[in-house]
C-alpha cells in the first residue's frame, strides 16, 4: 500500500533551484540559512536520484538518510532479576 521512502539531504549552493528539486522527490524541508533541503524519494531509485542530483551545477552535494538502516528497537541492559529486586525495595 506505501510505498518505502527514504530521504535524501541536498546541500546547494543557491535556492533559487528549489522548484527544480520537487520532480525529484516530495521536499519535506527546507533550510535558508544553511541551504540545504530534505526531500523524500522512493527507495528503489535513491542511488540513481543522489548521481542525477550532483550532477546539477547548484548542488554542492547530496547524501541519502541512513534512517531506514539503522536499528531503531532498543533493548534494556537493566537485568529482569535487578528489575523484580527494585521492585521489592530490596
Amino acid at each position: 500500500m506505501f510505498e518505502k521512502r527514504q530521504g535524501i539531504v541536498v546541500w546547494v549552493h543557491s535556492l533559487k533551484q528549489l522548484k527544480m528539486l520537487r520532480k525529484f522527490g516530495n521536499v519535506h524541508y527546507v533550510s535558508k540559512r544553511l541551504k540545504y533541503v530534505v526531500l523524500y524519494c522512493d527507495m528503489d531509485a535513491v542511488d540513481q536520484t543522489v548521481q542525477k542530483l550532483c550532477t546539477y551545477s547548484f548542488v554542492k552535494h547530496a547524501e541519502p538518510s541512513y534512517k531506514p538502516y539503522l536499528k531503531l528497537e532498543y533493548e534494556s541492559k537493566i537485568d529482569k532479576a535487578k528489575e523484580y529486586d527494585y521492585k521489592l525495595g530490596l
